[in-house]
C-alpha cells in the first residue's frame, strides 16, 4: 500500500508561490517545528510536512515508532515510512465494495469504460499565468469563441486565431492536437468533452469556454471514434479496485483531519475535527 499526501492548491512549493514568511514563527506540531528556522517552504510543502509530522507522531504514541527527542520534526528513512504505512493499514482498512456497488458505478458512468474512444481535437488556450489581468483574458477568449460561433465565419480562422492567440504550442500548426483518448486529456476537458452530465461524446464548436488547470479553452471537435462498450463483467475487477482507492483516500483524510484536530497547531492552518472516523 503506497500512501502519498498531495495538496491540490498551489503549485506544489516548486516556484515558491504561497512561501511561509522566514521572519514569522516556525510552524509546529504539538510543540515540534516543521522545520529549522530560516527556512522556506511553500504552502503545500509545508503542509506535507504538517500532515508527515502529525502521523509521525501518532505512530509515536501507538508504538509503531520510538519516541524521539527533537525540537525539529526528523525526516523518515524507509523504516519508518513503513512503520506509517503498516500504521495506516491497521487504523485505516480499505472498505471492497459489493458487487451491487460496483454495479451503480458503472451504470452511472459506463462513458469511462469504453475502450478505443477517441476525438479529433482542436484548440485555442488562454493561459492563466501569475500577473495576467484575467478579466481580459476572458473577455478576449469569449470575444474569440463569439467570433468562431458566426454563421458564415471563414474557415481558416479557427487556424489563425490559434496561430495568433494561443498559449500552446499547437497553434502555430492551428491548434490541432490530433486524435487523443480521454487519457491522455487533463480531467476537465476529459470531462466537457468525453463524460459529459448529457452522455455522448461532443462535436463541433463548443459553445462554451472550457476551464482547466492550464487556463480557458476554446475547443473544436473535428472528428470522432466512438469505440466499444465493454460489459460490466468485463471491468467488475476495475471498478472495484477504483472504489476501494476512492475509499482509501477518503478515510485518510478524515483520519489525518482528526489528527489535526487532536493536535496543538501553530504557524499553519490545517482543516481539523474532532468527528470519529467515517469510511
Amino acid at each position: 500500500m503506497g500512501t502519498q499526501m498531495t495538496d491540490p492548491t498551489g503549485c506544489g512549493g516548486h516556484c515558491g508561490c504561497g512561501e511561509s514568511a522566514a521572519a514569522g514563527a516556525v510552524p509546529r506540531i504539538n510543540g515540534i517545528a516543521l522545520h529549522a528556522a530560516g527556512e522556506r517552504h511553500g504552502e503545500a510543502a509545508l503542509r506535507e510536512l504538517a500532515w508527515a509530522e502529525l502521523l509521525r507522531q501518532q505512530a509515536v504514541r501507538l508504538g509503531y515508532l520510538p519516541a524521539l527527542q527533537a525540537e525539529v520534526a526528523p525526516a523518515l528513512d524507509e523504516a519508518g515510512r513503513e512503520a506509517l504505512e503498516a500504521m495506516l493499514d491497521a487504523e485505516v482498512p480499505v472498505r471492497q465494495p459489493d458487487g451491487e456497488e460496483s454495479r451503480r458505478h458503472y451504470d452511472a458512468n459506463r462513458a469511462q469504460f469504453a475502450v478505443g474512444q477517441s476525438l479529433q481535437v482542436r484548440h485555442i488556450l488562454f493561459a492563466v499565468t501569475p500577473g495576467v489581468d484575467v478579466q481580459k483574458l476572458v473577455r478576449r477568449a469569449e470575444e474569440s469563441l463569439h467570433e468562431l460561433s458566426l454563421p458564415g465565419v471563414p474557415g481558416g480562422r479557427f487556424a489563425e486565431l490559434a496561430a495568433t492567440l494561443s498559449n500552446c504550442p499547437s497553434g502555430a500548426s492551428g491548434g490541432e492536437l490530433g486524435w487523443l483518448s480521454p487519457h491522455e486529456l487533463s480531467p476537465e476537458l476529459a470531462k466537457a468533452l468525453f463524460f459529459r452530465p448529457e452522455g455522448g461524446m461532443a462535436k463541433g464548436l463548443q459553445p462554451l469556454l472550457i476551464h482547466s488547470r492550464f487556463g480557458l479553452h476554446i475547443v473544436e471537435v473535428t472528428g470522432q471514434q466512438a469505440g466499444r462498450q465493454p460489459a460490466f463483467e468485463e471491468v467488475r475487477e476495475q471498478i472495484a479496485a477504483r472504489l476501494a482507492l476512492q475509499s482509501r483516500a477518503t478515510a485518510l483524510h478524515q483520519y489525518i483531519t482528526l489528527l489535526a484536530g487532536q493536535a496543538e497547531v501553530s504557524g499553519i492552518e490545517l482543516d481539523g475535527a474532532l468527528s470519529p472516523l467515517v469510511q
